[in-house]
């Protein structure tokens, strides 16, 4: 159980060693202006001298130097001592050999992410950027929080000061376990992170090490253990169904524009699969430069469109399958406007809404039903996606990089006799990106940069075209002339068949069967254009 009482500790005394230095000389004056003795390393002793504050060096306080370029400065009994040092049980101890108390640690690690994220970086430099010293004040102060304060976090400097000030400079224990747990995830990060890259480093060296030719290899890519950490966002109601518990956790260094990081402007509380819907409409819609909508429901898209503004979009997008729409999530790669949010809240019922932005008026118009979620997020053009997907398996978790493929027409390879006109390039690469984004076996059918049929997640590529086929019907939309995209290639020559009856016109698909002098021929025989992208997109 997590300590409870009334324990407070007056910070007497500070030991500051810091290598992000943001904020650090109006925190160390707060302190001194509290009665607080500083203690300080090396260039962190050396600005706040320079600025006027009062600080004793660390080295004075042992009365052994710094040494082996600044390896070695607080490994010592008076600087550990001091912070593990159990009040109710060592000071006798303490007193005998000198030790003084330290009752609060100010600490922040050596820059080793900054460091092996720069180009070319070393072995060596990677390694004199692993922090030592630090990380073992912070685990001895954080061991010891019910004597000692733990500060790992430069954003922490203001309320901790307004504390201090509040309480005759003391902090209760409830708040000193807190910065300890604080800590201990600081370290945790810190060490997983190099692990990571380590665990990488030897791989390589191992490959380049072996007697086969180098050049027949690819790099390791993964480190031989994998260490992540997330942070917890929000306890939700429930999980996928609502006999299971949930939690939302979040990447620490999240600046791309994801779920994530979008803000909520208004609505019920995110459900777990409300989030997981959304996060596949948003990385969908992230897919279009131009003005597009994305609808998507129970985590397919069941409508795309791109236009020429977000009203005409939506409404395309809408018209694919407005009985999927109905419940659904839906995703705007431009700021979200009061004609578009009224025509949403008019014509459907919607779970969430996610924009860039999202103007005062489209919140009044969305307002008149106030449970449904507004979700902003950053500008979608100002990151990249993630680097890593992830999928927990029993026992295990399979880590890949992302489906970051993107394919031009310069990448298109005409197969056909028919060469495609440019509008159906135009076509073809539009349903590529849907169907990149649709469960496999996934097959799109569209025209004018909008979806005109999606069949997805089925066991078999025809039944999948099917399903697409019988969606555009029932919504009273003409398959013949549109355009058909396969997130993989056709294993038999059924399936082209299968679009000439539809009417397809043309078709986009990775190749790579061998069958494929077979399906190329029958698109042959029915005047289908036909290109291969060399790539697969399958989305389990």
């Amino acid at each position: 159980m997590a300590p409870r009482g009334q324990r407070p500790v007056v910070i007497k005394r500070a030991l500051i060693s810091v290598s992000d230095k943001t904020g650090i000389v109006e925190f160390a004056q707060g302190l001194e202006s509290l009665g607080v003795e500083l203690l300080s390393t090396g260039g962190t002793y050396q600005l706040l001298k320079d600025k006027g504050v009062s600080v004793t060096e660390v080295s004075e306080h042992t009365g052994f130097p710094e040494m082996m370029d600044g390896r070695v400065k607080t490994l010592h009994p008076k600087i550990h001592g001091g912070i593990l040092g159990r009040r109710d049980k060592d000071l006798d101890v303490m007193k005998e050999h000198g030790i003084a108390p330290i009752d609060m640690v100010v600490v922040n690690l050596y820059p080793f992410k900054a460091t092996i994220e720069r180009p070319n970086v070393t072995l060596e430099e990677a390694i004199e950027n692993i922090d030592i010293g630090g990380p073992t004040m912070v685990r001895s102060a954080a061991k010891n929080f019910r004597d000692v304060a733990i500060v790992v976090d430069t954003g922490a400097y203001g309320t901790l000061l307004a504390e201090l000030r509040e309480n005759e400079a003391s902090l209760s224990l409830e708040k000193r376990f807190d910065l300890s747990v604080k800590a201990f995830e600081h370290t945790a990060s810190y060490d997983g992170m190099i692990a990571n890259y380590l665990g990488l480093e030897v791989l390589r060296a191992e490959s380049d090490n072996t007697e086969t030719n180098p050049d027949e290899h690819e790099p390791a890519t993964f480190p031989r253990t994998f260490n992540a950490q997330f942070i917890k966002r929000d306890e939700m109601r429930y999980g996928e169904n609502p006999h299971q518990k949930a939690a939302f956790y979040i990447e620490a260094d999240n600046n791309s524009p994801n779920i994530a990081n979008a803000e909520q402007r208004q609505g019920k509380a995110l459900s777990f699969n409300n989030v997981a819907d959304t996060d596949a409409a948003l990385e969908t819609v992230k897919q279009f430069i131009d003005p597009a909508c994305v609808i998507v429901k129970h985590a397919n898209p069941c409508g795309v469109a791109v236009a020429d503004t977000t009203l005409k979009a939506y409404q395309k997008a809408f018209e694919t399958d407005k009985e999927s729409a109905f419940g659904g999530i839906i995703a705007f790669n431009r700021p979200l406007e009061e004609d578009t949010a009224k025509q949403i809240i008019d014509q459907q019922f919607v779970e969430v809404i996610i924009a860039p932005a999202v103007s005062d008026a489209a919140l009044t118009e969305i307002a008149r039903k106030k449970n449904v979620r507004v979700l902003v997020t950053k500008d979608l053009q100002a990151g990249t996606n993630q680097q890593y997907d992830y999928k927990r398996v029993g026992g295990g978790l399979l880590v890949q990089e992302s489906d970051s493929k993107v394919i031009t027409a310069d990448d298109l390879r005409i197969v056909t006799k028919r060469q495609p006109s440019s509008g159906e390039i135009a076509d073809l690469l539009f349903t590529w990106k849907v169907a990149k984004m649709v469960k496999s076996n996934a097959i799109v059918y569209g025209r004018d940069l909008r979806t005109v049929g999606i069949g997805a997640g089925q066991m078999s590529r025809v039944n999948s075209a099917r399903i697409a086929t019988i969606k555009a019907e029932h919504a009273g939309l003409t398959v013949p002339g549109s355009v058909m995209a396969s997130d993989a290639f056709f294993p038999f020559r059924d399936g082209i068949d299968n679009a000439a009856e539809a009417g397809i016109a043309a078709i986009i698909q990775p190749g790579g069967s061998i069958r494929d002098d077979e399906v190329i021929a029958a698109a042959d025989e029915a005047d289908i254009a036909m290109v291969f992208t060399g790539v697969r997109h399958f989305r389990h």
